[in-house]
């Protein structure tokens, strides 16, 4: 217990920090906008490129531990999605951003330090690989769904900004360029590697508190059937299915099906909210679901982390 104590407070006390100054102090939302900058595009994407770029090329190409958690993703977005589409009663765009509630965590802002901090530097490679993967998956399909819903959908239009915006990704470049590093085996100069470090270093705190600070000025609504169903599948079934998946799929390094599964826990991401405030549909849910499930995400993260340190979960369901 005092070590999972040791790895969970001081990731969550940023984001309670963040949460309890945005409650008190007050100010507008723009207030964020460089200190969101610096995390997106200065302090995460060396994250990124660090882990990526000193793994080995070889643990960068199991194709098969993607393809796992990628298809434990979708499936939890499609469950979501089907309960989103019943209970709204065939509203496209809303099921869709549904569906990302329980299929799209907030691993950008929150992966890299629950997993770094839970497993160590073994745990960078997977991340960087679900993330890259998790986020092409999602900022194509729930666009373009949400894109189908509306009326006079320009599609060919709707398909260009879903590309640029995957293309352009800080974190999906970050990662692109450890791609070619690992493969390349190549360096950066002590100067420079030393300024990636440093800003690695900065990129966790910074991160949850603007993520604490976020979340705190999303306004919470009432707490509809669909956001409570997708919410379960998020913090609960997503993480017990990538963890059949894999098992079924062959034997992955224990740190990676941990890892796997620790990130499927994650609350869901901000950039619902985002998603839903573009389409201009579903932003009071989405915003409740960021705010709930980051909360209700403290106690069921250290069930998840529990289970996996005291062994009750073993890295493969079906060992041969």
């Amino acid at each position: 217990m005092e070590r999972l104590l040791a790895v969970a407070v001081p990731f969550f006390a940023p984001i309670l920090v963040g949460y309890l100054a945005g409650r008190a102090i007050r100010r507008p939302d723009d207030g964020l906008t460089w200190l969101n900058f610096f995390v997106i595009y200065v302090a995460l994407p060396p994250v990124f490129y660090q882990v990526v770029s000193k793994t080995p090329f070889s643990q960068l190409t199991s194709f098969l531990f993607v393809f796992g958690t990628m298809l434990s993703s979708y499936i939890a977005f499609t469950l979501s999605f089907a309960i989103a589409w019943i209970t709204l009663k065939g509203s496209l765009k809303d099921a869709a951003l549904a569906g990302g509630v329980g299929g799209f965590g907030n691993v950008g802002y929150m992966g890299p330090g629950i997993a770094l901090a839970a497993f160590g530097p073994q745990a960078a490679a997977p991340m960087a690989l679900i993330f890259c993967f998790d986020a092409m998956l999602f900022f194509t399909l729930i666009p373009l769904l949400a894109a189908l819903g509306e009326d006079h959908a320009d599609l060919r239009g709707t398909a260009r900004v879903i590309l640029r915006r995957v293309a352009l990704n800080p974190f999906i470049i970050a990662t692109a360029l450890g791609f070619i590093a690992a493969f390349l085996e190549f360096r950066p100069p002590e100067a420079i590697d030393r300024t990636l470090d440093f800003l690695r270093v900065a990129a966790a705190p910074a991160a949850l508190f603007a993520l604490g600070v976020t979340v705190s000025l999303r306004p919470a609504g009432r707490l509809p059937s669909e956001t409570v169903a997708a919410l379960i599948v998020k913090l609960i079934v997503h993480p017990i299915v990538v963890y059949l998946i894999l098992s079924v799929l062959g034997t992955f390094d224990p740190i990676w099906v941990y890892t796997a599964i620790l990130l499927a826990a994650l609350p869901p991401a901000i950039t619902i909210f985002v998603l839903a405030a573009q389409f201009q549909t579903y932003t009071d849910r989405a915003s409740t679901a960021v705010l709930v499930g980051t909360f209700l995400s403290v106690p069921t993260l250290l069930l998840w982390l529990y289970l996996i340190d005291q062994k009750v979960i073993p890295p493969d369901l079906f060992p041969n």
